[in-house]
């Protein structure tokens, strides 16, 4: 008798043994991209690389969900080791009576394993794989772990699969806010999501909601009221269509992350409206050729990107709607001519009123131009700024110093400037460096909080904000203060120019620029609040 119960010890060992080398195995699909504004609302979503809708959970199913998921799937899910005995032995009974298969008695478990070998034919060995394949799956995760894996992957019509893709494309929201008639309704699609679809049975998706809710009544999970509205709400629609005025900064997010959630610091109506915005300039500005325009808004005290609109929409692959033109590298016109301002006036060799020549000259060969050809005589240097004569801002250069202005720019966080100073030399100021509106707007950003730590610019309060400046500024608020003065009498277009007539005018300090040969136009402006640019 020892010797027997010996070999059956060794059997037994060997067999569990055996079973812990069976592989655990769970679905392994791509998951797509999700964008998220800073109140986690949709901005925009892109496919896995199997054109399926999948997204990264952003947290666990919700609570009404796993329940109502347990009663109509497994409602033993928390007890058995992944093969309910009794669900089988049911199924058994059933099919035996109804003489064809009309339950297979499959686990959350096993349904998982099937998702993880996407679908093979329903045969009798098949199944004893699945019930072998979902034991050794339940000894290697928890209950809690399968069942997220079991949301993640399961089917919900079309090419929508997992709960939280579903609940973008059906509620555009997430998952957390579901209601007991939503979380019931999704309980029940994966076992046929072709009902969701608007020519599908939509009756007997209602009719297999509603019975779910009774049963949830009847196991008091849900009250009697709770259950009568609930059947009254309408069953979820056709998969909604996604936002797309973010695909630039979608496409960004997923560069180095893709497959992931973003939650971004958008403010969702700032960029509705700032989409709207070069949209309508879009629509104007394209019987000129010109068909490109990027927006950026930016909060001056926290650094919170606001709105990003990186090019125009269009369907001409020939206008370069694709390209991302905040990250672009494009010649920066006049809109460093502001910094070098400030770094004069910083270290004392500038006055705002002080005349600087703006007559014709030539050095080294180089003899710039103003933009209207015109020269203005002697200039005071504020005014110089405001107009932004080439000319002066040249002469400014050459005493200030192409290289220590060139380090000022690196020290504003503008990486671009990747050549030696005297590679660029004094077209250094007049756009003879890359820049990308993305570090520019930053830059501006920087002149912003410095000028925040005085009271008044232009004898009008700008804010009661207190805010650090970088370390690595090297423009003191004095001069920042100062240069954005100088800024607020910048002329600006059309009607616009007599904007101080008006009471509540916007009190702005704002630099535009031109590359050469008219290729690209700049804006930018700051307020205590923001700052824009386009």
């Amino acid at each position: 008798m020892k010797r027997w119960r010996s070999l059956g010890a060794l059997v037994a060992l060997l067999v569990g043994v055996a079973f812990l080398q069976v592989p655990v195995i769970t679905p392994n699909d791509p998951a797509g991209g999700l964008l998220l504004d800073r109140n986690q609302q949709l901005l925009g979503a892109r496919l896995a690389a199997d054109d399926q809708w999948r997204f990264q959970p952003s947290e666990p199913p919700p609570e009404r969900y796993r329940i109502a998921l347990m009663t109509a799937e497994d409602h033993r899910f928390e007890y058995h080791p992944g093969v309910d005995p009794f669900a089988i032995a049911s199924a058994i009974v059933q099919n035996a009576r109804a003489g064809r298969v009309v339950r297979g008695g499959s686990t959350l478990t096993m349904q998982l394993i099937r998702l993880a070998r996407h679908n093979p034919p329903r045969t009798v060995p098949e199944k004893l794989l699945e019930m072998v394949l979902a034991l050794r799956l339940d000894l290697a995760l928890s209950k809690d772990e399968i069942l997220n894996q079991y949301s993640e992957h399961a089917p919900f019509g079309g090419n929508i699969v997992g709960l939280e893709a579903a609940s973008w494309r059906y509620l555009r929201r997430p998952p957390g806010s579901m209601s007991w008639a939503e979380a019931a309704t999704f309980a029940v699609l994966p076992n046929e999501p072709g009902l969701v679809h608007p020519h599908g049975d939509r009756e007997r998706l209602q009719e297999k909601r509603d019975r779910l809710l009774q049963r949830l009544k009847e196991q008091d999970v849900i009250d009697v009221q709770t259950r009568t509205l609930s059947a009254l709400e309408p069953l979820i629609g056709a998969p909604r269509s996604l936002p797309k005025s973010t695909g630039h900064l979608l496409h960004l997010s997923q560069r180095n992350e893709p497959g992931s959630t973003h939650t971004t610091t958008i403010d969702t109506s700032l960029q509705e409206l700032a989409s709207r915005v070069v949209a309508a300039h879009h629509a104007s500005l394209k019987t000129q050729q010109i068909h490109n325009a990027a927006a950026l808004i930016v909060d001056v005290p926290t650094g919170d990107v606001l709105a990003y609109v990186g090019n125009t929409r269009g369907n001409d692959p020939t206008r370069g709607h694709s390209v991302d033109i905040i990250q672009a590298r494009r010649s920066s016109g006049s809109t460093l001519k502001p910094f070098l301002y400030a770094s004069m006036l910083h270290e004392g060799s500038l006055l705002p009123t002080q005349l600087i020549a703006d007559t014709p000259f030539s050095t080294g060969g180089f003899a710039p131009q103003n933009y209207d050809k015109q020269y203005l005589g002697a200039t005071p240097a504020h005014l110089a700024l405001a107009r932004s004569r080439n000319v002066p801002a040249v002469r400014m250069l050459q005493t200030y110093g192409v290289a220590r202005f060139h380090d000022d720019l690196q020290r504003l966080g503008l990486t671009t400037l990747h050549r030696a100073p005297q590679d660029y030399g004094l077209t250094l100021i007049l756009g003879g460096a890359e820049v990308r509106l993305w570090e520019l707007a930053e830059a501006y950003r920087t002149l912003a909080l410095a000028a925040l730590e005085q009271e008044r610019v232009g004898g009008i309060r700008w804010s009661e904000t207190t805010a650090q400046t970088t370390q690595l500024n090297p423009i003191d608020s004095g001069a920042a203060w100062a240069t954005v003065e100088a800024l607020v009498d910048v002329h600006r277009p059309g009607a616009r120019a007599n904007w101080r007539r008006f009471k509540g005018g916007r009190i702005v300090g704002w630099k535009t620029g031109t590359s050469w040969g008219f290729r690209d136009g700049w804006a930018l402006g700051v307020t205590p609040e923001y700052v824009v640019a386009v």
